[in-house]
């Protein structure tokens, strides 16, 4: 009688679950992928809510960030509170008259200040093959109407922590009354302070017990003791460090979210059945799922739509997104008229290791050093200058004075490796900001799955004090490290540092080369993360030595390990990307990727692809004079191609074809964006401005 009761609750509620196809029960069932508690919280919108954490549209905006009542001993709730303003911002240009507040903000569309009632659940899951942890959260805003559920993912940006998509698929899902689900992607703080044996709880609170943590270093207590009486005060960091290269299983950490998103609705919903058992009433098949995000967030979602065999997401809308397409030299690229690019898909590595070696001496160029916003107070002119004469001295760049090796380091960066010029003004901002060589410092670790003690190239990561020597961090730096941590130093009080540098290990900005004597970024250090990316020394020409060249080729299969296939399997997808991108190139991410899906899916393809001129990558470096004047929130249009995917799987819209969209940047300060600047993504658009791919070549017009 009970079985016939099951089965008739199960025809009732319509449900054919993927797990009872499976021979499981159609009860709800916590994943057997999460590994520890799971906790829940209600906000109730009013004292503290899901996207603001109490602060609202203008606590976000404040330049000054919610402070903790006891700077060593933060609450939970307080370092929730500061590591969603801090994501928020780092995100988000909120400078006002760049859009925020009018164009996008928690309070442009709603009523009252943003503040978003629900309920946040966490926990910590893990990949098979692995032990190291991934931060995993679902948040349900109270609007969640069972009868027409809605999901969106939301995995980090760059390398931060479950938070890290707050202010971007966060917000936009949020406001839509679709729960959103949030996994930080192995990557995320997780610093192990190596001489306290300290780390982060998942709710960011400090513990030296033996207890669930973001993450710890694969260290005895006997290894770490002996690695800290000769590297004393150095941190691990779980993106960095953790030797399982968690890049390669951000699609699984995203369908993982999705799953887990599952159960957390059907606990809240699930018809129960009297016996502490609930039903399961949403499922795939009547939830409509957009993966999200942006930067490495939106790479983790396009991997999973690629590896999706459970139909578990409808559509894609990401910007920027990180995605290292399989090389594929059958298409080639082309913009206007300009140079046809065979040379296209480098990995992240290869760019970026490119970018750290020769960006400091190209700031120098006469073409960009004057012009190019706040190059002269990031980059100390005589560092620049010394890195292009000890390229110079090593036959990496040709002329005889400064401003002909910098001028040829620019063209090696804009000829060789295809990086667009439309970057170069922005990209010395983005060596002062030291963000290709923590790229390159954490991805190579990652790749090659090398641990803390390994220090790859002479580099570790230690707080620094005013004279660039080691330190041990400040107690209330490190107890804020949860919140103020982009997981991937330098951030929040923990910089790169040269070990090998003449003297004592040293700041890497501030560090000197042993080969040349001269203070040159540690020039030593980013050249032999170079070699391992080329598989032969740069330093003397030489082959690497044996224990460089077994990295070397670790780090080879790393990058193979995380490259797309180009195959959505038929999902409508928008990616919208800003032509001046300096941190992902867009001849190496976003381009490319359009060219093979068209070589793989061909007229199955549904990938739309949008290119915004005068936009970026970090929206929040608008908030700065120089840059301001120059370029448009990418954020905006973002916001547009997650609408125009919603449309196109609730109403059945069209997607707009393939365009270059052309913003048009503000001009001066005085002056706020307005509808003028930020042209739509065109239903229609000009033949002119379609981005097409004919002939075995992408074409983008100028």
């Amino acid at each position: 009688m009970k079985r016939l009761l099951l089965c008739t609750l199960i025809a009732a509620t319509g449900v054919a679950s993927a797990a009872g196809k499976a021979g499981k029960p159609p009860f709800n069932t916590l994943p057997d992928f999460i590994v520890s508690d799971v906790q829940r919280t209600h906000y109730d919108g009013l004292t503290d809510d899901l996207l603001t954490a109490g602060l609202g549209a203008a606590g976000l905006a404040s330049p000054v960030a919610p402070a903790f009542a006891d700077s060593l001993n933060p609450t939970p709730q307080e370092l929730r509170r500061l590591a969603i303003y801090n994501n928020y911002r780092a995100l988000v240009d909120t400078v006002p008259g760049g859009g925020y507040g009018r164009f996008f903000g928690p309070a442009v569309g709603v009523d009252g200040d943003g503040m978003i009632a629900g309920q946040e659940t966490l926990a910590l899951m893990r990949v098979d093959g692995h032990e190291v942890p991934v931060t995993v959260m679902v948040q349900v805003p109270d609007s969640f109407d069972p009868r027409r559920p809605c999901m969106v993912t939301a995995p980090s940006s760059g390398s931060r922590g479950v938070y890290g998509a707050i202010g971007t698929a966060g917000e936009w899902g949020l406001k839509k009354g679709c729960a959103v689900v949030f996994s930080d992607k192995g990557t995320g703080t997780g610093s192990h302070n190596l001489v306290s044996d300290s780390a982060q709880r998942l709710d960011g609170t400090l513990t030296t017990a033996d207890e669930p943590v973001l993450f710890r270093a694969d260290l005895t207590d006997a290894q770490r003791q002996d690695f800290n009486q000769q590297w004393p005060d150095r941190f691990a960091y779980k993106h960095a460090h953790s030797q399982v290269n968690p890049e390669r299983d951000w699609g699984t950490h995203v369908l993982q979210s999705i799953e887990f998103g599952f159960y957390v609705l059907n606990e809240t919903f699930g018809r129960e059945l009297g016996n502490g058992e609930r039903l399961i009433t949403i499922h795939p098949r009547n939830t409509l799922v957009i993966a999200s995000s942006v930067s490495n967030g939106g790479g983790a979602s396009v991997r999973a739509a690629e590896q999706d065999e459970r139909g578990l997401i409808d559509g894609v809308a990401v910007s920027e997104p990180n995605v290292n397409p399989r090389p594929d030299r059958s298409f080639t690229l082309r913009q206007g008229d300009g140079p046809v690019i065979a040379d296209h898909s480098r990995s992240l590595l290869d760019y970026t290791t490119a970018l750290a070696v020769y960006q400091g001496c190209a700031n120098q160029a006469p073409s960009i050093r004057d012009l190019a916003p706040l190059n002269a107070a990031f980059n100390p002119p005589a560092v620049g200058r010394n890195i292009c004469t000890s390229l110079a001295a090593r036959g990496l760049v040709s002329g005889a004075t400064v401003e002909q090796q910098a001028t040829d380091a620019l063209r090696i960066l804009n000829e060789e490796f295809a990086i667009q010029p439309e970057q170069n003004l922005l990209a010395p901002v983005h060596f002062g900001l030291a963000v290709a060589q923590s790229i390159a410092m954490t991805y190579a670790n990652a790749y090659g799955r090398a641990g803390v003690e390994d220090r790859v190239c002479g580099l570790s990561l230690a707080a620094t004090d005013a004279t660039a020597a080691v330190t041990p961090i400040a107690p209330a730096t490190e107890a804020a490290l949860f919140s103020a941590s982009n997981g991937i130093p330098p951030s929040a009080g923990v910089n790169i540092v040269f070990d090998d540098a003449p003297g004592q290990p040293t700041h890497l900005a501030a560090s000197t080369s042993p080969s040349t004597g001269q203070a040159d970024y540690g020039l030593d250090a980013l050249l032999c993360l170079r070699s391992l990316v080329e598989g032969r020394d740069l330093v003397d020409g030489g082959a690497l030595d044996e224990a460089a060249q077994t990295l070397a080729g670790a780090i080879a299969e790393g990058v193979a390990e995380v490259r797309a296939s180009g195959d959505l399997q038929g999902k409508p997808t928008v990616f919208v990307t800003g032509r001046a991108d300096a941190i992902l190139p867009i001849n190496h991410t976003s381009r490319p990727y359009v060219g093979l899906n068209q070589r793989v899916e061909g007229k199955k393809s549904r990938l739309r692809y949008y290119e915004i001129l005068n936009a970026h990558h970090l929206d929040v470096l608008n908030g700065f004079p120089g840059i301001a004047e120059r370029y448009v929130p990418l954020h905006h249009y973002y916001f547009q191609a997650l609408d125009l995917v919603w449309a196109h799987l609730t109403e059945k819209r069209p997607l707009p074809p393939s365009q270059v969209v052309r913003a048009v940047p503000r001009g001066d300060l005085a002056t706020p964006l307005s509808a003028d600047n930020l042209p739509p993504i065109r239903r229609r658009p000009a033949v002119q401005d379609r981005i097409v791919f004919a002939e075995n070549q992408l074409h983008i017009p100028d």
